[in-house]
């Protein structure tokens, strides 16, 4: 086995379609062609960028800070508008107030086990849940007695929802969560519509997992419906919407016009076109308005991932993959002599962007990145390389084997380095203490992000006669049915989350703390992108969405 993953490089030979050169059959992919024309994109535009907008929403924010933060009453009342803040996709603008609203609600009432007491299950639920996801260290027990305090369906579908924010060996939220989950269903039938309606979303993905964008333009339409429900609030997540949604447009307009520079849609025609839907990518990581860098250089980073990741996959042979790893590795302008057309254009476009990309941090920032950018690269051409060394050699690994090289081939740390260097650094110091402290994360999100990829696309990559996914190597190695692989899978994301949640309780650092929140929205994405499909892929599976986050703004 180690001679199939570690096989050194072998010298360069002469490239497939050289002159005099035997023709190459090549596999095909038979991708559909991309729904978004260039001329389409550039024609975008919002309404939704003069000061009069600006001003109005300026005021709305003020409205919520004066006039509705500091009249807030009980500890339910607080905890209900913080979460419709978060659900609105607003609550990015008040991160100073709900901190301080948290810091209150849980010294005065979750810090103590005699407060515990004093709870109905829907205060105990959603206070778990805001509260963690700040840091905050409350503990399973508050849950001890779930199953005797049962009332209305709001307190159990919020239990349902905390189960979610567990760690591993928590036993309790493991219990409350199949309780939850099996009680929500058996009795939706005799909910009222807004609560089943509420019960419907989360049974099909709850909310720590859900993309925010995509629940913020869900949960407008619910709120707005709502009995009770707060104008300004909803006059503000409008708005919000719409003036962020432009500044979408813009950073995708950008990204179009270096896609088309770059040609590689119309020159490598046997790779999948999808820069819109790398372009949603970026929105799943890095939603919030302040980060245009961020968003298009990660559209950049996701577009050459999809065209290369199809390199290795599907097209080139195994010398010629063997020969651009090796190129990639030594990052050398001057050897792509070595390669074949199509991979000389590859390595070009990809040489050329990536430098771009380092030099604009550099401006912005005053930072050195390229040497870390460049061998995030390598070494995702090397695990593309592992993968195509089994497909070659006909090898099936075990399911550690193929998750050991997963997390990295999916492309999970490449991209939260471009996002972590696109965002948010300070210094080359800064840069080494998170390389030390986020190994842990950025393998949580590399495993979730596989894992999800594998249970929307390993169907489709199968029949193309790709390497065997997750699923089949859990099947192979266990003797597992395709049902019993696929619930091993999805324990296996649970068990994962948890991983990941813990080290969001774990940070010791502002930063860090943002980094995680970056790395889980990334795994939001993912999630969101593979739940019906392979919505990557198939640029028809998510059209609806990108239409809805991208382009009609919010009536």
């Amino acid at each position: 086995m180690a001679s199939i993953i570690h096989a050194s490089q072998s010298t360069p030979k002469a490239p497939a379609n050289a002159k005099g050169a035997k023709p190459v059959a090549r596999r095909s992919g038979n991708y559909a062609p991309s729904i978004w024309s260039f001329d389409f994109l550039q024609s975008l535009s919002s309404e939704y960028t003069g000061e009069a907008y600006k001003a109005r929403a300026d005021t709305l924010k003020e409205a919520v800070k004066i006039l509705m933060i500091p009249k807030v009453g009980n500890p339910l009342s607080v905890l209900e508008l913080v979460d419709d803040l978060q659900r609105l996709g607003i609550s990015y603008h008040f991160e100073a107030e709900i901190s301080n609203l948290l810091e209150m609600i849980y010294c005065k009432h979750y810090k103590s086990h005699d407060e515990w007491h004093k709870m109905d299950l829907n205060l105990k639920a959603l206070g778990f849940r805001l509260l963690r996801q700040r840091g905050y260290p409350v503990p399973q027990d508050i849950f001890q007695n779930f199953k005797d305090e049962i009332g209305d369906m709001m307190g159990v579908l919020n239990l349902y929802e905390a189960s979610y924010i567990s760690f591993e060996g928590e036993s309790i939220l493991d219990d409350a969560r199949d309780f939850a989950t099996k009680y929500l269903k058996e009795n939706q039938d005799k909910m009222d519509e807004s609560i089943s309606a509420l019960v419907s979303h989360a049974l099909d993905t709850p909310l720590h997992w859900t993309m925010p964008r995509v629940e913020a333009k869900w949960f407008m339409e619910l709120y707005e419906k709502r009995s009770g429900m707060n104008p300004t609030l909803i006059e503000l997540a409008k708005l919000d919407f719409n003036m962020v949604q432009a500044i979408y447009m813009e950073d995708l307009k950008h990204s179009s016009r270096w896609w088309s520079n770059i040609s590689w849609d119309t020159k490598l025609p046997f790779a999948r076109d999808r820069l819109v839907e790398c372009f949603m990518w970026s929105v799943g990581f890095t939603y919030k308005p302040q980060f245009s860098l961020g968003r298009r250089n990660l559209t950049k980073a996701v577009a050459m991932i999809t065209t290369i990741d199809d390199v290795y996959d599907v097209y080139g042979t195994l010398d010629e993959v063997e020969q651009f790893t090796d190129v990639v590795t030594r990052w050398d302008v001057n050897a792509i002599q070595e390669l074949p057309d199509y991979m000389q254009m590859c390595f070009l476009g990809l040489y050329s962007t990536i430098n771009e990309i380092a030099y604009d941090i550099l401006i912005e920032s005053g930072i050195v990145t390229l040497p870390y950018i460049k061998k995030a690269w390598a070494d995702l051409c090397t695990s593309y390389l592992v993968e195509a060394r089994w497909y070659h050699n006909g090898y099936t690994p075990t399911l550690k084997e193929y998750l050991d090289n997963g997390w990295v081939s999916i492309t999970g740390p490449i991209i939260l380095i471009h996002i972590k260097l696109s965002t948010s650094i300070t210094s080359t110091e800064e840069i080494l203490q998170w390389f030390e402290e986020s190994y842990d994360i950025v393998h949580h999100v590399g495993m979730l992000v596989r894992l999800a990829d594998d249970l929307g696309t390993s169907s489709d990559e199968l029949a193309r006669g790709d390497t065997p996914k997750s699923i089949q190597c859990y099947m192979n190695e266990s003797g597992a049915t395709e049902d019993e692989a696929r619930r091993y899978i999805n324990m296996l994301i649970v068990e994962t989350w948890k991983k990941l949640n813990k080290e969001r309780e774990n940070a010791k650092s502002q930063l860090l703390r943002e980094f995680i929140d970056f790395a889980m929205d990334g795994v939001r994405a993912a999630q969101f992108t593979y739940g019906k499909g392979d919505g990557h892929g198939r640029p028809n599976t998510n059209k609806s969405h990108v239409q809805s986050l991208l382009l009609n703004p919010v009536v």
